[in-house]
C-alpha cells in the first residue's frame, strides 16, 4: 500500500490519527491530546471525567477507498495542527466512503437540488451516524458539543447528516456541498456556516445560495452564515479549514447555548 503524506508540513502525520473500522467503514480519529498522555502525566482534570467535543468529518468524493488514509488528503491536518488540538481538545472522526458509493444519494451536478435528497440514508452515512452514537456512548464526548462538517461530496453529506439528525448535532459546518431546499424546515435551530467559490463549476454556487435563500425565508436559525469567496473554483475547502475563526466559530456552538 502507498504511504500517504502531506508533503513536506510538519503540523501531522497519519499516525497523528487512530485508525479503526466500525461496521465494515473504515475510519481515522484524532483523539484529544489530554487523553493521549501516559496516565502518569496526565493532568487530573483531564480525566475520563471531562468531556470533549466530537467532530464528524465527510470527506469528497476523490477520497472514497479502503485504504483508510486518504480520506485524510483535505482539511485533516489542519484539526491536528498542535496549536489548535491545544486550544481545541476534541475527537474528530473521518469514516472514508467507498468506491462506487455516496454519502448522500442524489446527482452532483444539479443547479437546483429541489425535491433530489432521498430521506433514506445510503449505507456509509448510515454506518457513519452509527459511528458517532457509538462514541457518543464509549468514549468522553460530550454530546452537546457534537459537529459536522465535510466538503464537496461530504458537504453534500452534511446537510443530510444535519437534517436526519438536528438533535445530534450542535452546528454545521458545510463547504462546497448542496443540500435540498425542501428539507429547509428540518434545520430549524441548527447553527450553519456555509461557504462556496464562486468560480465553482464542479458544483455550481447555486446549490449554496438556494440552501441559505430557504433557510432564511423559515427564520428559525439562531445563526446562519454563507461565505463566498470571489474567483474561487470548487477547493474551497483549504481557504476554509485554514481560517481560526471557522474554529473558534464551530467550537463554540453548544446545544445549550442555543437552547435545544
Amino acid at each position: 500500500m502507498g504511504r500517504f503524506t502531506w508533503g513536506d508540513s510538519p503540523a501531522a502525520k497519519v499516525e497523528d490519527f487512530t485508525s479503526g473500522v466500525f461496521n465494515g467503514l473504515p475510519y481515522r480519529m484524532l483523539v484529544p491530546k489530554p487523553l493521549q498522555e501516559p496516565t502518569a502525566k496526565r493532568d487530573p482534570a483531564a480525566s475520563v471525567a471531562t468531556k470533549y467535543p466530537l467532530v464528524l468529518f465527510l470527506h469528497g468524493a476523490g477520497e472514497r477507498g479502503d485504504d483508510n488514509q486518504v480520506q485524510l488528503k483535505h482539511g485533516a491536518k489542519e484539526f491536528a495542527r498542535r496549536d489548535r488540538r491545544d486550544q481545541f481538545p476534541a475527537f474528530v472522526v473521518f469514516p472514508q466512503c467507498p468506491v462506487g458509493s455516496r454519502w448522500v444519494e442524489s446527482p452532483w451536478d444539479l443547479t437546483s437540488g429541489r425535491g433530489e435528497f432521498a430521506r433514506a440514508p445510503s449505507t456509509p452515512m448510515k454506518v457513519a451516524l452509527e459511528l458517532v452514537d457509538h462514541l457518543i456512548a464509549n468514549e468522553s464526548v460530550d454530546p452537546d458539543r457534537v459537529y459536522v462538517t465535510g466538503l464537496s461530496m461530504g458537504g453534500q453529506g452534511t446537510w443530510f447528516a444535519a437534517a436526519t439528525k438536528p438533535n445530534r448535532f450542535a452546528a454545521m459546518l458545510e463547504v462546497c456541498g448542496g443540500g435540498d431546499p425542501t428539507w429547509a424546515q428540518d434545520y430549524a435551530g441548527i447553527p450553519i456556516w456555509g461557504f462556496h467559490g464562486q468560480a465553482d463549476k464542479v458544483v455550481p454556487i447555486g446549490r449554496g445560495r438556494e440552501m441559505i435563500a430557504a433557510l432564511t425565508l423559515g427564520g428559525h436559525h439562531p445563526e446562519l452564515r454563507f461565505t463566498e469567496y470571489p474567483g474561487v473554483g470548487h477547493d474551497s475547502w483549504t481557504q476554509t479549514y485554514s481560517r481560526d475563526d471557522v474554529f473558534e466559530w464551530l467550537f463554540s456552538q453548544s446545544k445549550q447555548t442555543s437552547k435545544r
